[in-house]
């Protein structure tokens, strides 16, 4: 706690200090000249019309309209400096250059586009769409689920350990422990034997786990560090949007992601909200590359180190399995929200059913219709929601939309021994993604995200079942526990107005 407030109050008054002084300017100028009240208030009005004009998704983004109709010279600087993106900075520049070098290499091989389209041209449409996207689709040569960190750990360790060449990783948290330190000392071990390790963490995301100068420290000890996106007290759209990702690639051949973090509540080494159920995904093959080039991407928007991708490609000797995988990203910086679309997707071509575990479910109208929909066309939908909270006003959030779900035909299960941290759908008993991307506004439209897409392969199987168990051990909400009284219904109506900012 001393760690994370002495980070944070410097942050905070430097960012009120710039409010303060961006306002006095306003409304000095507005004292001076009674008409720029008028003009201000006629801007608001064309900013909000702009806003519905132009948004992808209204639900979001109304936030912004409530809060420029209702103070406008407050609610248009907020929303220039937090919700235009029309400050530019280096860390942005960066990340739309690599955006756009790491699609140069992203090439699909037709012939196994036109082998899903021969078995499922429904289905292969989302393969079609993701290739599109910058993100190849691969014939499996490895696809292991781990249903919890204590499972999937000792294998990450035990993959490191046969690294030759490097260790890129990249998470939202690092906090040392039992988990972290186990991995650290791989490391260091590593980076001895002369593999290149390098490691990247967000730095709100660690704000309270390790200090802020831990990449100088892991830097003596021959480790490549960085902390993405370095908190500041200087206002930029840059700093609302953070690296929750989950990747680590070790030579090009393995790849991790799932729900985990790096600090030992994910293994269950400490109990902070009951059993901590979460994913691990391991990942052999072609689709490595995928996860290669997202971590690629964010590591030389800020450090720019490499020219050429391609290099730290791996020779992909593994045998081919049944099914396809796709490894793939979301990025506030692109025109696609494509971890939203994956999701939509498997929704609406789902005919048997579609099962779903979320830490949070904060979502917008169309999301609603898509669930609700699907059930009323017979899907047997499901979702698995924390039992025991992280965080009780996003609980509570959470929580104000199961009467909706309910009453449309959806099944909401809230996991009964503890806190349900894992990002999983499975639909039809043919196709799943695991990932690292939350249903709510954060991990759908302002963070860079992650997930893989898996389709007839063995694996979609132990997801089922692995889902099926959770929702087991869950309690399915009633319509009755569902309803709040009147003031407790507005009152979860206007916190949800605020969302995009949870």
């Amino acid at each position: 706690m001393k760690r994370m407030i002495g980070r944070i109050i410097p942050i905070a008054l430097g960012l009120l200090v710039e409010y303060a002084l961006i306002s006095g300017i306003v409304n000095h100028f507005m004292e001076q000249a009674a008409w720029l009240e008028g003009i201000l208030r006629l801007l608001g009005a064309a900013v909000v019309l702009s806003i519905i004009r132009n948004s992808k998704h209204l639900s979001s983004d109304m936030m912004w309209v409530l809060l420029i109709m209702l103070f406008p010279v407050p609610g248009i600087l907020l929303f220039l400096i937090f919700g235009a993106d029309l400050l530019s900075s280096k860390t942005t520049r960066g990340i739309y250059t690599e955006q756009e070098k790491a699609r140069k290499y992203a090439e699909q091989d037709e012939a196994v586009l036109q082998e899903i389209r021969d078995k499922d041209p429904v289905h292969a449409s989302q393969y079609s769409y993701l290739a599109k996207q910058g993100f190849p689709v691969s014939r499996n040569q490895g696809y292991d689920y781990y249903g919890s960190g204590e499972e999937g750990w000792p294998v990450m360790l035990e993959e490191m350990k046969k690294a030759k060449k490097y260790i890129f990783l990249e998470y939202f948290i690092i906090e040392e422990g039992k988990m972290w330190n186990g991995m650290l000392d791989i490391l260091k071990e590593k980076a001895k034997e002369g593999v290149e390790c390098r490691v990247m963490y967000d730095d709100l995301g660690s704000l309270g786990t390790v200090p802020a100068s831990y990449a100088k420290k892991l830097e003596s000890y021959g480790i490549k560090a960085m902390t993405f996106n370095k908190l500041s007290p200087f206002l930029s759209i840059v700093m609302n949007h953070r690296d929750h990702r989950k990747i680590m690639v070790i030579d090009g051949k393995v790849g991790f992601t799932g729900g985990v973090n790096l600090a030992d509540e994910y293994i269950n080494a400490i109990v902070k909200h009951g059993y901590w159920k979460d994913t691990v995904v391991r990942v052999k093959g072609k689709a490595v590359d995928n996860l290669l080039r997202l971590f690629l991407t964010n590591w030389n928007a800020l450090r720019h180190e490499d020219d050429d991708y391609t290099k730290f490609y791996g020779e992909h000797e593994e045998p081919v399995q049944s099914g396809y995988v796709c490894a793939y990203g979301e990025s506030p910086f692109s025109e696609e929200r494509v971890a939203q679309n994956v999701y939509m997707n498997m929704i609406n071509q789902a005919t048997q059913y579609v099962h779903i575990m979320t830490p949070y479910l904060i979502i917008d109208s169309d999301f609603i219709n898509a669930l609700i929909l699907a059930a009323k066309r017979g899907v047997d939908v499901r979702i698995v929601t924390p039992g025991v909270p992280d965080k009780k006003m996003v609980w509570g959030v959470t929580r104000s939309y199961y009467e909706n779900l309910i009453k449309g035909g959806v099944h909401v299960h809230e996991y009964t021994p503890g806190f349900d941290h894992a990002k999983v759908f499975v639909s039809d008993d043919v196709c799943a993604t695991v990932g690292t991307v939350n249903l709510d506004y954060r991990s759908l439209y302002l963070h860079f995200e992650n997930g893989t897409l898996i389709y007839e392969a063995d694996a979609v199987k132990h997801i089922a079942e692995d889902t099926a168990a959770v929702i087991a051990q869950s309690h399915e909400m009633t319509l009755e526990e569902s309803r709040t009284s009147i003031l407790k219904g507005l009152f979860w109506n206007v916190v949800r107005v605020f969302a995009p900012l949870m």
